[in-house]
């Protein structure tokens, strides 16, 4: 039987916000209820972002209220201070006291997660997931618990890049395991969702999804969380900056100026948000002919380092249009796992280096790790 809207928004007339009893439906915080072809059912919830910790268990009290009712397949339930055209806005978080800056709109932390870090880009096919992935088992390399979550929802590439496959094992409940590349946690919808599936989902759905992917698996202890994110700067992009309490933010761009602008965006973004851009990394930087040994700039050359000086943030370093880099990627073996001392990983390595210290102010100081290639 298909499931309505009005059905679950009945179920969640069951669960109470405060001690007079005022219903969920009935405060003016549910957002939208979707629900799927599936009876996939998505919806959020306002509130301030200092009110975080008290509607944690009542988003666990809708979430449970809705997966009671027969024919559900899923329930995607998160919090968000993001407000939509019909609901009211949160009560205002207690000002900050004199000669205080008031901070980002942040959500509340990880525990056991040092640091969250976005690797962004103004638009698609500038090699973002790529390096990300690379950047991940860079910092490992360093030494570092490192974990990875794949939030392009649209687009997961992250799986096919490390070689995963299957579904990550629950541990308890609402709780999920992530899997293991090559020594670094990994989380991606990807691993939720048959292959060819098209993710057609609205923004709220977007964020709920991304949500749970990052509270609901088991970090356990790491040092930081690099984030693939979806590329442009839209709701999905502005909702996980605010909602997310993000250490910072790197910048992905090819060297043309149809990026340039892209990516420039995405800078601005998150300096509205508050979120301090980390670095800038130009990617596809060269090429050389493998036969000849010709430089040629397919792309231009050096248009990020400019761009980077022109907004006053870091420039962390070129990545090369590369064949290895580009075969390593697509056989799910990325080339800093498989050929650690090669060129092409040593690139990253360099640029991990630098990223951790304008993150950390210092270098890593764990003894490095041995990756194992399986």
């Amino acid at each position: 039987m298909a499931m309505t809207r009005d059905d679950v928004i009945k179920a969640l007339s069951a669960v109470t916000i405060d001690e007079s009893g005022t219903t969920l439906p009935a405060s003016g915080r549910l957002s939208q209820v979707v629900v799927d072809p599936t009876n996939r059912v998505m919806f959020s919830i306002l509130i301030d972002p200092s009110e975080a910790t008290r509607f944690e268990p009542i988003r666990r009290k809708a979430e449970g209220a809705v997966l009671a009712m027969a024919g559900v397949s899923g329930v995607f339930a998160s919090l968000t201070s993001e407000r939509g055209p019909n609901q009211p806005a949160p009560a205002p978080a207690r000002p900050p006291s004199p000669g205080q800056a008031a901070g980002p709109r942040t959500g509340p932390a990880l525990p056991g997660v040092r640091h969250i870090v976005a690797v962004a880009s103004g638009k698609g096919g500038v090699g973002k997931s790529t390096t990300a992935c690379n950047l991940a088992l860079a910092l490992s390399a360093q030494g570092l618990k490192v974990g990875l979550l794949d939030a392009d929802i649209y687009g997961p590439s992250v799986p096919k890049l490390f070689g995963l496959s299957g579904k990550p094992k629950v541990i308890e409940e609402r709780l999920l395991a992530p899997m293991d590349g090559y020594g670094i946690k990994v989380m991606s919808i990807g691993f939720l969702i048959e292959p060819e599936t098209a993710m057609i989902w609205r923004g709220p759905m977007v964020q709920s999804a991304i949500t749970q992917m990052l509270r609901e698996v088991a970090w356990g202890e790491l040092d930081i969380l690099v984030v693939d994110m979806p590329p442009g700067t839209g709701d999905a992009q502005l909702t996980m900056a605010q909602a997310t309490p993000l250490s910072g933010a790197v910048i992905v761009s090819t060297p043309q100026d149809l990026a340039l602008i892209d990516a420039r965006r995405g800078v601005t973004m998150f300096r509205k948000v508050a979120v301090p851009i980390l670095g800038v990394i130009e990617n596809m930087a060269t090429f050389v002919c493998p036969n000849c040994g010709h430089s040629s700039h397919i792309f231009g050359h050096g248009g990020a380092r400019a761009e980077a000086a022109r907004l006053d943030v870091p420039f962390l370093g070129e990545i090369p249009l590369n064949m290895t880099i580009r075969e390593t990627s697509d056989a799910g073996r990325p080339v800093v796992a498989v050929d650690p001392d090669g060129p092409q990983a040593q690139i990253y390595r360099t640029i991990a280096a630098q990223l951790w210290s304008n993150l950390s102010g210092g270098p890593a100081t764990r003894a490095a790790p041995r990756i194992v290639i399986e």
